[in-house]
């Protein structure tokens, strides 16, 4: 068991959130019970997740993606206050981590997934939040670790008949770094999400482009973060999956 305080202090500096200008606050975004016990993990605080928390009984819920963001209202009306409301009446504390939570070097959603696809010689890009490393593998076999590793069929673009050798990465909505990757000199650029023009830039500047599913490769930071401070501070955890297919 710890106390609410000590635990948002502990993750504030374990991830360095001073150090990141992001999208909408991390840490402590709703205020629950003082003492802890059990924590909940999820990649998104959405209706589902909450209520999936209030059934585990949970004292605190640990997301990547929060209630508050800066390009949204500053309403607290439809969705948004029924999800307060429920964390509010169950006394539940809900902890966000975004972009801190994507480059921890121990707990990130990016080293976390390049252990899950035994990636060697993992290395954050200076000045980047892309991550680097190597395989040696070829895409079919590759293809067929991601849908098993992730429970997704990833989308491939690009050319596929070459061996793969170095990599770059970046979990989530970050395809845009496609050309950040191809500055790297890499084979392969993996992401989550694809937009209209990356095929087109992968078959221009050959390279193999994968989306394996933005909620598919940001499960597994939370999950790392979460058994880190259960085991730092003896506290139950459990991963509660919300099915997204994007």
């Amino acid at each position: 068991m710890v106390e609410r305080d000590e635990l948002n202090n502990y993750c504030n500096n374990y991830l360095s959130v001073s150090k990141f200008k992001d999208y909408g606050p991390n840490g402590l975004q709703v205020e629950g019970c003082q003492k802890i016990n059990k924590i909940v993990s999820g990649v998104s605080a959405n209706l589902e997740l909450i209520n999936l928390a209030v059934k585990e009984k949970a004292d605190a819920i640990f997301v990547h993606h929060g209630i508050f963001w800066d390009n949204e209202s500053n309403l607290i009306a439809g969705a948004k206050r029924k999800k307060i409301d429920l964390l509010i009446k169950n006394n539940i504390n809900l902890f966000s981590y975004h972009l801190p939570l994507d480059e921890h070097p121990e707990v990130g959603n990016n080293v976390s997934l390049g252990k899950i696809l035994g990636i060697q010689q993992m290395k954050s890009v200076e000045d980047s939040f892309l991550w680097q490393g190597e395989l040696d593998t070829d895409l079919k076999t590759l293809t067929s670790l991601i849908e098993k590793k992730l429970d997704r069929t990833p989308q491939v673009f690009g050319e596929t008949n070459k061996s793969i050798n170095s990599i770059a990465w970046c979990t989530g909505g970050a395809q845009g770094f496609i050309d950040e990757a191809i500055n790297l000199n890499v084979d392969l650029y993996l992401s989550g999400e694809v937009s209209e023009r990356t095929p087109a830039a992968a078959k221009e500047n050959n390279i193999i482009y994968i989306s394996a599913g933005h909620h598919a490769t940001e499960r597994y930071g939370v999950q790392s973060l979460c058994s880190h401070l259960s085991s730092q501070f003896n506290l139950k955890h459990k991963f509660l999956e919300v099915e997204n297919s994007v």
